[in-house]
């Protein structure tokens, strides 16, 4: 392969943000929160004004149709704990983790990742990808974290799925 381990992680990661970027500039603030089912997982504000997701610790069946808004904390929880992860810090736990609030605070959020995310992949020589990784797998998988980069990808390209199709469905209605 003339295209390094990390170059070819990067491109895979530049084509998927610029699909989440297609989406994320068209969405209305009113998207965020939109409820698309009458069985749906969304973020909800306490009394300090922080923002919690809905959650199962043993997935439900039916799973719930998540909310853009939950798409976005899913996506922010998910990358802050692999960016962890890969710099060799601990995960953060998930309930650790608050959604930043609707509209362009949630994206700026994504954004800022987003930019933590290709500055650490830009780092990564093949020594480091082959450096054992335990998120988001047991440690006793065996896994790298060049698995864990090819997860990020992967679980990104999943989510702006997710998030194109609801955007797609509300900008049809309106």
């Amino acid at each position: 392969m003339s295209t390094s381990r990390t170059e070819l992680l990067r491109w895979q990661a530049d084509l998927t943000w610029s699909l989440l970027t297609y989406h994320l500039d068209r969405l209305e603030p009113a998207d965020f929160l939109r409820e698309p089912a009458a069985l749906c997982w969304t973020v909800r504000e306490d009394a300090d004004g922080r923002w919690w997701p809905d959650w199962a610790e043993s997935e439900p069946d039916p799973v719930p149709v998540p909310t853009i808004a939950w798409l976005t904390w899913h996506i922010g929880w998910w990358w802050t704990a692999a960016l962890a992860d890969v710099r060799g810090a601990e995960p953060p736990e998930r309930t650790e983790i608050a959604w930043p609030g609707e509209g362009a605070a949630a994206v700026a959020w994504l954004r800022e990742l987003r930019e933590e995310w290709t500055a650490v992949l830009d780092g990564l020589d093949d020594a480091a990808l082959d450096r054992p990784s335990a998120y988001p797998w047991d440690a006793a998988a065996g896994l790298t974290v060049g698995h864990t980069a090819a997860w990020v990808n992967a679980e990104l390209m999943k989510n702006v799925a997710e998030i194109g199709q609801l955007r797609l469905r509300y900008a049809a209605e309106r």
